[in-house]
């Protein structure tokens, strides 16, 4: 059986038509007089809102400064040996930790982020941000099985390389700080890469950098953060793991403006760290276990 509704009682009242239009133009007419008042405060806050978020963001959201350098020397495919284990330390106390002897911060500055990204890079960096209390920002590249040999898939690192340059000049958080890099040095800068730009790309490239080499794809930081506009190596040879690359980034433009390149040299407890000019071989010993 259906239930009866009540509705509530309702008052009503006869109203002539003049009044009705009297009524009627009075709430238009408060009606416009909100809208007005609405949009003019929705304008100015809205006025208020934008400009203090202008002026929160610098000109090119790109750090003013990047260290890099590479991983420690390595032990295979998952690890640092002896010796680049007794690196990472020593870069901790000599280079760039929290009071280091021969800090490359400047006097009082904190790393904005530290950034790698294999295990080996992962290994060498981490004292140092543990030094910090900062994680890794990891742009994680693993080892994989690949007809029973462990390897590091070069197409990966290549995609991680780009996502981190990504991330280097669009994250507002980084822009105008140090950043400190622990990389493969394949990545950083070498002539030749792995996949082949198309024809379009490759004459755009001759004609943004005459008489260099053509790289067959933007996969290095070299060549994603165009670094061919400085005077600087474009090649990280195989055998040297105890330099740094510093980059200054202009702030208005976004492009690289100076380079300066460092080489480590430890004093004790680490002084017999391997520290050979660039390009030229390590010295070390077979019994340290350290692989090419």
């Amino acid at each position: 059986m259906a239930r009866k509704v009540r509705h509530p009682v309702t008052w009503r009242r006869r109203v002539d038509s003049a009044s009705v239009a009297v009524l009627g133009e009075a709430v238009m007419q408060t009606i416009k007089s909100l809208k007005r008042t609405v949009l003019a405060g929705s304008l100015a806050l809205a006025a208020v809102f934008s400009t203090s978020l202008l002026s929160a963001l610098p000109a090119a959201a790109v750090p003013a400064r990047v260290i890099l350098l590479r991983h420690g020397e390595k032990g295979g495919p998952l690890q640092l040996c002896s010796v680049g284990q007794e690196r990472a330390r020593a870069l901790v106390d000599y280079y760039l930790g929290k009071n280091a002897k021969k800090s490359l911060l400047r006097p009082g500055e904190v790393p904005t982020a530290i950034l790698g990204l294999s295990l080996h890079t992962l290994e060498t960096i981490y004292p140092v941000a543990d030094s910090w209390k900062q994680p890794v920002v990891f742009y994680s590249v693993m080892p994989e099985m690949v007809d029973g040999k462990l390897i590091i898939r070069q197409d990966k690192l290549a995609e991680r390389n780009r996502q981190a340059v990504h991330d280097v000049f669009t994250k507002p958080e980084w822009a105008g700080g140090t950043l400190i890099m622990d990389w493969e040095h394949d990545h950083i800068a070498r002539p030749r890469l792995d996949i082949e730009l198309t024809p379009a790309q490759r004459a755009k490239v001759q004609e943004k950098h005459p008489g260099r080499p053509v790289p067959t794809k933007a996969t290095t930081l070299f060549d994603l953060m165009d670094l061919a506009g400085i005077k600087m190596p474009d090649d990280w040879p195989g055998d040297t793991y105890d330099y740094f690359w510093i980059i200054d980034f202009d702030q208005q433009t976004g492009l690289p403006s100076a380079f300066t390149m460092i080489k480590q040299e430890f004093g004790p407890p680490y002084e017999n760290l391997p520290q050979n000019d660039w390009g030229t071989p390590e010295n070390i010993s077979a019994s340290a276990g350290c692989t090419k």
